[in-house]
């Protein structure tokens, strides 16, 4: 690295790199994952609020409290503590691994070059990004139908389409979002903070009109469905894993957003504030309309899409199918695109852009729902639905995200010591290696477990509670890998030299 050509600059406590020549030209560099300069660190605590109360009201947290009810056996008091609870103990890794980010102004692909290699970051990179691609295109579901709906009370024949009209919506829907996120991080922070007062006040909206429909004395009396004198504990942690494996994603690649955040204390209070009561609110809320709706329509909806299709009056059909879009594109621009879109740049900077990393994303969304789009198109036979297959493999599969927040945190406090090479996290051959072993080490073993424990039937306490067995596992490995790894030049850490920095 050539100190005199690239720059970084010590901003009170934030560092901003000045990138020439040396880093412009490496092939790992392009100026969408390039570290963000002061200009455009503009996001406020109540930015990162919003953007959280924009992800967190959604069609499948409103379905929480019912899946911790019907699958894991818990009360719902139980469930919506265990919702409480969980988003409560996932703060700790999104503040710790937001850190370098606002620090330092780098994604999250660049992040964990200095955890796994400038090469070997796009093992986990993929892996986040399969993840991000299914779950937009469960979400682009939720979101189609919401469109079909809306345009079949505005539209009287547009019903006649059925299924054809929902796979319509959907590509319609996916463009929409695809859209905002191409336009940049200025559209997503204003799409968030525009949508987060306006889904609050109708959230609240929907509990006045749900509540005198429902006793809250008799849903809390309800007996739980695990089996009589069977210990709480077990379901309870079991659906606590479940509840904190449903942020794994963004506790990973929240050093996306947080390189636009002001200072270390705007991203921590925005994520306090925005998180935790948002998710119980709206996990609350789809309990208490769920209870309600046999009286508001005659029958039991868990969907609130389907339940608002339901109201006898096309002008607030109409509005809270609007009001159902307009969530659902926070949640999705935010929670499954930004991400798969720098982790497929991270490939190849110089041939994936940002624009082409969210078209790949849209593409791999739309594969992985194909098969439920020609069903609900009438090319093959109705059968499973694959929108619950999908959700559930999801949720599984987010458990092997939990090695990657460990060995990220341990690498950025712990042995980085908060300290990076910025410009050698953009080029080969330089400070980091191209694959780090303990990286991959760290997270191979809780994987293999992980995997040995669903094959097995064996050791299943390591699977029902993945997230934090995985995470655990994976810092000790990492620290312990990393230092007897050490007297290799390439496994060491990556202190920034005081040449190097201009306060």
């Amino acid at each position: 690295m050539t100190g005199s050509r690239t720059q970084m600059v010590d901003r009170e406590g934030l560092i901003e790199l000045h990138v020439e020549d040396d880093v412009r030209e490496s092939p790992r560099f392009n100026d969408d994952i390039a570290p963000t300069q002061a200009s455009e660190r503009t996001w406020s605590k109540w930015n990162i609020a919003a953007l959280w109360v924009g992800m967190s009201i959604c069609v499948p947290t409103y379905t929480l409290g019912g899946v911790l009810t019907a699958y894991f056996g818990l009360s719902v008091g139980e469930a919506l503590f265990a919702i409480l609870l969980a988003n409560v103990i996932v703060l700790i890794p999104l503040t710790l691994n937001a850190f370098p980010g606002t620090k330092f102004g780098i994604p999250f692909p660049v992040v964990l070059r200095s955890s796994f290699g400038i090469l070997g970051s796009n093992v986990p990179c993929l892996v986040r990004a399969l993840v991000g691609c299914g779950w937009f295109g469960i979400q682009t579901m939720f979101g189609g139908l919401a469109i079909h709906l809306l345009l079949s009370e505005l539209i009287p024949d547009w019903a006649a389409l059925g299924g054809v009209g929902e796979v319509i919506g959907f590509f319609v829907f996916g463009a929409m979002n695809l859209y905002v996120v191409i336009r940049g991080a200025e559209s997503i922070k204003w799409l968030e903070t525009l949508a987060a007062p306006l889904l609050l006040a109708v959230g609240i909206g929907l509990m006045m009109w749900a509540w005198p429909n429902m006793s809250m004395t008799e849903l809390l009396a309800q007996p739980p469905s695990r089996p009589e004198g069977a210990s709480v504990y077990g379901y309870f942690f079991a659906g606590l894993t479940a509840m904190v494996g449903f942020w794994a994603t963004l506790s990973l690649n929240i050093p996306d957003f947080s390189r636009f955040a002001k200072s270390q204390k705007d991203q921590i209070v925005g994520q306090i504030i925005g998180l935790p009561l948002t998710m119980f609110f709206f996990a609350a809320l789809g309990v208490v309309l769920t209870a309600a709706s046999e009286n508001l329509v005659g029958q039991t909806v868990a969907d609130p899409v389907r339940l608002i299709g339901y109201i006898d009056s096309p002008f607030w059909v109409i509005m809270a199918m609007l009001l159902i879009i307009i969530a659902t594109i926070s949640t999705n621009t935010a929670s499954n695109i930004v991400s798969p879109t720098n982790d497929f740049q991270n490939i190849a900077p110089k041939l994936i852009n940002q624009t082409r990393g969210v078209l790949m994303t849209g593409a791999v969304g739309v594969l992985l729902m194909g098969y439920d789009l020609l069903q609900k198109a009438g090319v093959i036979a109705p059968g499973v639905s694959l929108e619950q297959m999908y959700s559930n493999w999801l949720l599984g599969y987010s458990s092997l995200l939990g090695p990657i927040a460990g060995i990220m945190a341990v690498d950025y406090f712990l042995i980085k010591k908060q300290r990076l090479d910025v410009p050698s996290l953009y080029m080969d051959h330089h400070t980091y290696p191209a694959v780090n072993m303990a990286g991959f080490i760290a997270f191979g073993v809780p994987v293999a477990l992980t995997l040995l424990s669903l094959l097995t039937g064996t050791m299943n306490w390591f699977y029902d509670y993945g997230w934090f067995t995985g995470s655990a596992l994976g810092a000790v490995i990492y620290y312990l890998a990393s230092q007897a790894l050490a007297t290799s030049p390439q496994a060491g850490p990556a202190p920034l030299a005081a040449s190097e920095v201009v306060k």
